[in-house]
């Protein structure tokens, strides 16, 4: 689990100052098929994995080709800047690979799987090697190690991962993404207000997820909470709040005296019955059934 202490959320990646680019490095101290590890005093093991299997081509090749033609490649910092643009509030994830990186051919077939089945998210390829002209957008994008992906929403990096598996990419790609599934996106005190009001008469069972942009254990147990969400939806409402995204979501943890994240509250007829901090999908779906009155045993 991540600490609020201090709020001190989790540090930016730490680049080389230094100005070349060749070679780009590779992340061979991450296996192809591995998840993005985190420490045990960060990290809770969920026990869900998503799999995806391989039918696209690999990086390295420079032939567009169907299997992966919603993955658009750029050659310059003026193509680069225009995609962005281009994809005003959606989610953009790129890549950034190598031609001799076996990393970064392993990685590129699951982002083109994501790509078919995630059609509200941009996806671009940057080979980093390319030429000169993708040299000089990594150098400016402070890219030295490949492969390396960034987040984007509306122009901005929101996020970024070295050497991650594919797990971890699925997990990103849901929670950073995520704005269509059966989960609320809560983004002030007020829709948490609004929520609880509006589910007053129906009794139903509100789970609040409340996390941090950049939380590793959150970013995994997310795709869980999408899960429960539609498996649930008759008896269950599923919300989230990032706190860390304005000074009224920060404000709205503080007063529920959360400290650590993800943190679960559960709410019911107005009041919070209770709340689980954790990213557990067993002890999650355990508390969940608890507070809807069903009996569990362990």
């Amino acid at each position: 689990m991540a600490t609020l202490t201090n709020f001190m959320f989790k540090p930016s990646i730490s680049f080389s100052t230094n100005p070349t680019l060749l070679p780009l490095h590779s992340h061979r101290s991450f296996l192809p098929f591995q998840a993005s590890q985190y420490s045990q005093q960060t990290h809770l093991k969920a026990s869900h994995h998503f799999r995806f299997i391989p039918k696209a081509t690999a990086a390295s090749g420079a032939k567009k080709t169907l299997s992966d033609e919603r993955v658009q490649k750029v050659h310059s910092i003026e193509e680069f800047d225009e995609a962005l643009r281009a994809a005003k509030n959606k989610l953009v994830v790129v890549e950034y690979a190598s031609r001799n990186s076996e990393e970064s051919s392993n990685i590129y077939p699951f982002m083109v799987n994501l790509s078919k089945s995630c059609n509200d998210v941009e996806f671009i390829l940057v080979m980093g090697d390319e030429s000169e002209k993708t040299r000089e957008l990594c150098e400016r994008e402070k890219i030295d190690k490949v492969p390396h992906f960034s987040f984007y929403k509306s122009l901005e990096k929101i996020h970024e991962e070295e050497g991650i598996g594919p797990d971890q990419l699925v997990g990103d790609v849901l929670y950073y993404g995520d704005s269509h599934s059966a989960v609320e996106q809560l983004h002030s005190r007020e829709d948490v207000e609004k929520l609880i009001e509006g589910h007053k008469i129906d009794q139903k069972l509100i789970v609040l997820d409340v996390g941090l942009k950049h939380c590793g254990p959150c970013v995994k147990v997310y795709p869980t909470v999408i899960k429960l969400s539609r498996q649930m939806a008759d008896t269950v409402v599923f919300a989230r709040m990032n706190g860390d995204e304005n000074d009224s979501c920060m404000q709205f943890l503080r007063d529920m005296d959360v400290v650590e994240v993800p943190t679960f509250l559960f709410i019911r007829d107005g009041q919070i019955r209770g709340r689980y901090v954790g990213s557990g999908k067993g002890e999650l779906i355990g508390e969940i059934l608890r507070y809807q009155g069903v009996r569990v045993t362990y």
